[in-house]
């Protein structure tokens, strides 16, 4: 999954402490720091304790170092200060440039190539000229191409040529979480609903990341729906990014299928050869490194994804600063196995199956494993254990005891779910999203 967040960031750094130090040393040092900002070429830091700080600084600065070098693939410095220093932490973040990972992605450092060139035009002309153009564009294509590059590309250009422009970015996700906070919320009569509309359909420019997510949701969709009338006919820009094209999405909205297919559609596949070699050398050459030509040949005939790409450049990066030397063909090869084998798709978990159905179907994860009988829940249950079934590689004893069923449970609603479904295009359709949001 691509880091978004300085969150995300250092859960990163915490795994490449820990292959280099015991987890003992981890759990008594490491574990309780925090990020606090990422500012030009520093991460700030901060622990609760003035004594593990001096042992930190003392005994494992170099290590944190090498990990966020490791990361995210440039030279950083760490500065640990103490949680109770709050001016500090207040000032660190004010002074601070602002820096995020999001601010990396421009068009730039987009390698551009056959079969993305068509979507990186229009993501800039979008992005460079002031009045509507291709409204909506919607980017599809398959994980790790480049999409959410070319959307975060789209939000840092407007922002530095058009300060003034208010610009919000969120991933479809969110903006379903947020809207049930919301919803939630405003039940007890916070408002917060206004708040959430407020924030969304008073902006320049809304960048919503996979999109696909709010298919059969119909409460988000209902929203996003009156969020894009309402953007659209306020002559706002609406850019969304997809993993496949509007009219593969069975359970999306009809009503938002066709507003997105009235504007531009733009897809991004696989790169081709020269493109792949386009885009080692330029990782390369921004971590200033020389990869010899036989090895980025070599690289691009066996990996096809710019994110693979990536991460093997960066391991060579490592390979080269630790080692002091270029590696050989063999070391690449060993390389390129750990980057395959790190990109595999995580089994997907029982608790992700119960909240993606739970959303979908608006019932509560608690309610799907309760013993209620309601019709609306006695479906979401079989769903969810349909799909789990479906899957993963665990037994109906299994999926049993998950739910706090009787195997033989699991097994007649299973039969009678794939039977249902069989005469049943919609609800088929509505199931098949969820598994490819699931295994998305």
């Amino acid at each position: 999954m691509a880091i978004r967040s300085i969150e995300e960031l250092w859960d990163a750094v915490c795994d490449e402490c820990k292959k280099t130090i015991t987890p003992t040393a981890f759990d008594c040092f490491l574990s309780d720091l925090k990020p606090v900002s990422l500012e030009a070429g520093k991460m700030i830091l901060s622990i609760n304790n003035e004594y593990r700080k001096s042992i930190i600084e003392s005994n494992y600065s170099e290590v944190l170092k090498k990990s966020v070098m490791a990361v995210m693939g440039i030279e950083m410095s760490v500065e640990l200060i103490l949680e109770e220093d709050e001016e500090k932490i207040r000032n660190a973040e004010q002074n601070s440039e602002g820096l995020t990972f999001e601010d990396f992605f421009t068009f730039d450092n987009f390698i551009v190539g056959s079969t993305n060139r068509f979507a990186q035009a229009a993501a800039f002309a979008v992005a460079d000229n002031p009045n509507i153009i291709y409204n909506p564009l919607i980017i599809y294509g398959n994980s790790g191409l480049g999409k959410t590059h070319l959307l975060l590309a789209i939000k840092n250009h407007i922002k530095k040529k058009y300060p003034n422009q208010k610009i919000t970015y969120v991933q479809s996700e969110q903006f379903t979480n947020q809207l049930i906070h919301a919803l939630q919320d405003g039940k007890l009569g916070i408002g917060t609903l206004d708040d959430f509309r407020e924030k969304y359909r008073n902006t320049d420019v809304l960048l919503i990341d996979d999109i696909q997510f709010i298919a059969g949701k119909e409460s988000t969709q209902e929203e996003f729906f009156n969020t894009f009338n309402a953007l659209y006919q306020s002559n706002k820009k609406i850019i969304a990014t997809m993993d496949r094209p509007p009219r593969d999405v069975k359970t999306l909205d009809d009503r938002i299928r066709s507003r997105f297919e009235s504007g531009m559609i733009a897809d991004i596949t696989l790169p081709d050869f020269e493109n792949r070699v386009g885009i080692i050398n330029q990782k390369a050459e921004e971590l200033e490194i020389k990869i010899e030509d036989n090895i980025s040949y070599y690289i691009a005939e066996q990996i096809k994804s710019p994110r693979q790409l990536e991460g093997i450049v960066k391991k060579l990066h490592a390979y080269i600063v630790l080692q002091h030397k270029m590696p050989s063909i063999p070391v690449v090869q060993e390389l390129i196995r750990d980057v395959i084998n790190d990109s595999k798709p995580e089994p997907i978990k029982i608790e992700t199956i119960i909240s993606e159905v739970a959303r979908t179907y608006n019932v509560t994860e608690s309610d799907i494993l309760s013993k209620r009988r309601t019709a609306a829940l006695a479906l979401a249950r079989q769903v969810a254990m349909y799909i789990t079934k479906m899957t993963t590689d665990l037994s109906y004893e299994a999926i049993g005891q998950e739910f706090k069923k009787d195997h033989s449970t699991v097994i007649y609603n299973v039969k009678k779910k794939k039977k249902f479904l069989q005469d049943k295009p919609y609800e088929k359709e509505l199931v098949d999203d969820i598994i490819k949001n699931l295994q998305g």
